[in-house]
Order: C-alpha cells, then structure tokens, then sequence
C-alpha cells in the first residue's frame, strides 16, 4: 500500500482534493490498473451503529461489530471491491484478495488512528462449501466504500472508492467532498423501528429436527471411538406477522451483553446475520496474538448464593473440564506446526455474561516472522468449541446428523487491516434474519457422559438472548 504524505484536514478543499484524485488516476493509467483510494480523517463522536441505522439499505452489503466492554465498535457498508471464495483453499484466496488490492491502494490520512485505512471485512461460513440457495457463500470479503469506527475516545471516518485511468475527477471528489460533509455534522435520521418488533402474540415457533435423538446418535459415534466430542446444534424457526429489522434487535443485543461481540453481517439480497458472541477467534495487534478455549456452560443464578453454587459446580465438573480441555488441546496442537509458543493458565477461569457462565482460557502467543493473521485462522476454523474432536472427524459427520445447513453459525466473522492486524470472532448466539422470519441458532458439545435432556436445557438457555431481543 502506498501512504501519501497528506493530511485531508488540513488539506480540505475541493481544489487540493482534486489535485489529490488526479495523481491517483496517474497511477492507475501507469500501473493499468484501477486504484483503491482510501481516505481517513478523524471526526466529532459518532456511534457507528446509529450512522449504519441511518443509511442502512437492504440491498447493500454490509458489517458491523461492536464489543462494548472493550470500547470499540465499527460499521462498514456498501462494497467497492469483494471476492468470494470456497473449498479447502478460501483462506488462501482471502489472503490472496488482500495482497493484491493493497499492492494497488493509495492512503492518506492518519494510518495510526484506531481502524484507519481498508479494512477488509470477512465472513467465513462453518463449511467449506455452502449449497445453492444458501443466503451467504462459503467466505466473502469485501472493502466498504464507507467505514465509521469509534475506539479509546476516538472517531475515524474512511472513504475508500477505485480510481481508475478514465476517471470523472469532478464526479469523485464532489461524492467525496458530500461524505466528507456528511461525517463531519452527520444527520442522524434513523429508521422506523415501531412495526419492526415482535409480540409474543404474533409469532410462531418451530423448530427444525429432533434434538434429543441427535445427542443420542452423536453419543453412539462416541461410544464406537469415532471421535471425543462433537457440537451439535438446533435451528428454531420465528414468524413474526411483519417484516423484523436486523439493526432493532441488534441495539438491544449490544446493550444487554457489553462482554460480546455484537454484530450484523448483511448479503445485500434482504438477509442479516446477526448475534452476540462470547467467543474470540482470535485477535493479531502489533505481531502479538490473542486467542482463547472456551468451552464448559452452566446457567446464571438468582441469587449470588445460587450464581456462585453453579460457578463452583461447573469448575469441579468432570465431564465440562474433559470438554475444555480437549478445546486447548487442539489449539495447541494446530498451532504447534507455526512455530508459536503459546502461553496460558493450566486452570480454566470463569467467564460470566449476563445469562450464562463459560469455562474460559485465554492463550497468548508472538507471531513468528512470515506467520499472518489468516495463517493463524486457517488452523483454528472451526475450534472443537464448535466442532469437535478430532476435528475432522467430527464435522464431517456434524451434517450427517442435523439436518439444516448451518451457513454463518459457527463461523469466522472478523477483519483484517493494511497492517495485516484484525480480530474475528465466531458467530454464535445469533439468527439470521430474512424479512418476518428469524432463524436461531444454538449448539451444545457432546462428550462422553453427556445427556440429551441436559444438552437441550443449555440450547434453550442460549435461545433465551436472541428470543428476548426478537419480542422486545
């Protein structure tokens, strides 16, 4: 990527902006390639959520996360350059998207403002391989043509959009000069979320399958060695008598869980897949590495007597230690052929939200010189939290035994920037919304011990978010 020595606030003038365009067009006519221009500035307090709200169209891509407790959140729309991908090579494809774009991009701005520069928003489904008719493809990546991010107190606005030989310099920088003008005293002027809610009394509920028989088939593979531990997941169908708007639910997602990552990733054809995770992917800033086991449930209490009864219950549980551990396990035997020494507590801590608790370990480690972010996530995806152990085993039969495509459930949401840092995490506690209805998703990890009666109390205690944020 080349950075232009530029500042566009001191430089924010239609005339400087077109001088700027201009040499950006030259190198396009060069290079016999279009440019990826991406300009940064820094603006006044905006929630991106609410920026997104204000401009959401149905009809264009878009992502959006948000981690309250962590103080950043970022929302990007409206795609200027994408790429989709599938089979065992996406993550490379990915990796491929990026290189190229950035070997052609032109910056200005302060690149070491908090989410300054392209970001490349990814979505990898759990599988491989999606099938036809499914809402989102095996991965997309897109760079946004508008980004707002809010991180440690402050807010950066990017602009990115292609300059290419035959450019209409006039055209660009009079969209640029209006955007510039927009986030600089933006206009909140948010939807009509009054029809967009659901009433208990205006749904209806069904769900896909029968669990309990599924724990039973998963336990039997267990049973005959073919794996330790699999996830397995239900898929509950909601009907409203009116259209649901994703941004609404999401509002009352983020408020409610300021520990998870709340988030909207849009296919631009209506549909939204949104959530709030607990669980970190992983996270790449400045060469160190960030990842994490979780895995091991057990309701909230009433009471602090009944909450602390349940904490203490699940870190003497036998069977959710076995199950925690074979999560770290396998984390640090995929990452072991990279080269990275992992660090990390031997105990499990506890991590509470707001209506459950989780098992929970973090895992450090530096990036060794030549290991990227996707490197990192290509070996993680999916974790046995969502997948099982072995893993390879136990998804390829996760299809075999439910029965619906899981898509974005389980997968890897999250970006990367020009530096080659990111996060993503894993689209848990989460629906996808597609006009009236809601499709929810929530797993359980099967180990040996395990009973279906008990695996289906935890997916309904997971259902409870995301069915509560649908009927407020």
């Amino acid at each position: 990527m080349t950075i232009v020595d530029l500042d566009p606030a001191a430089n924010a003038t239609p005339g400087a902006l077109r001088a700027f365009l201009a040499g950006c067009r030259a190198a396009a006519a060069t290079r016999g390639r279009p440019q990826l221009v991406s300009i940064s500035i820094g603006v006044d307090a905006l929630d991106p959520l609410a920026v997104l709200e204000s401009i959401f169209e149905p009809s264009e891509l878009h992502f959006y996360c948000e981690r309250p407790a962590q103080n950043f959140s970022i929302a990007g729309a409206e795609a200027v350059v994408s790429s989709e991908a599938s089979g065992s090579g996406r993550f490379e494809a990915v990796q491929r998207f990026i290189d190229e774009t950035l070997a052609h991009t032109i910056a200005v701005g302060d690149q070491a403002a908090p989410f300054a520069g392209p970001h490349f928003f990814t979505a990898l489904a759990f599988a491989d391989e999606t099938g036809a008719g499914e809402p989102f493809p095996a991965v997309r990546v897109f760079v946004p043509r508008w980004q707002v991010a809010q991180a440690g107190g402050r807010t950066t606005a990017v602009a990115n959009l292609l300059v290419g030989a035959g450019a209409d310099l006039d055209a660009l920088a009079q969209k640029i000069w209006r955007a510039h003008a927009k986030f600089r005293a933006f206009d909140y002027a948010g939807p009509d979320f009054s029809a967009a809610s659901a009433s208990a009394e205006k749904i209806s509920v069904a769900e896909s399958g029968d669990y309990a028989a599924a724990v039973r088939r998963g336990l039997e593979f267990i049973a005959a060695g073919e794996f330790k531990k699999i996830v397995l997941a239900r898929a509950k169908d909601l009907v409203a008598s009116h259209p649901l708007h994703p941004l609404r639910v999401l509002n009352g997602l983020r408020q409610r869980f300021s520990d998870c990552y709340a988030f909207s990733v849009a296919n631009g054809r209506g549909q939204s897949f949104i959530g709030a995770s607990p669980e970190r992917l992983l996270r790449v800033h400045n060469g160190a590495l960030l990842t994490e086991a979780l895995a091991g449930s057990a309701r909230r209490g009433a009471t602090a007597s009944d909450d602390a009864a349940l904490a203490a219950a699940l870190a003497q549980s036998e069977k959710d230690q076995r199950e925690h551990r074979l999560v770290l396990d396998s984390i640090v035997r995929r990452l072991a052929p990279l080269g990275l020494k992992l660090e990390f507590a031997e105990k499990p801590a506890l991590l509470r939200l707001a209506n459950v608790q989780h098992l929970h370990t973090p895992v450090h480690a530096a990036l060794p010189a030549g290991v990227r972010l996707l490197d990192v996530l290509a070996r993680l995806h999916p974790t046995p939290a969502v997948g099982g152990s072995p893993r390879e085993r136990a998804v390829a039969h996760i299809r075999e035994i439910e029965d619906f495509p899981r898509g974005l459930y389980a997968g890897a949401l999250g970006w990367v920037d020009a530096r080659g840092d990111g996060e993503f995490f894993v689209g848990l506690r989460s629906a996808l919304i597609d006009g009236a209805r809601a499709r929810l998703y929530a797993g359980a990890g099967i180990v040996a011990g395990s009973s279906p009666d008990k695996e289906f109390a935890e997916t309904e205690l997971k259902f409870k978010a995301m069915q509560e944020a649908l009927l407020t």
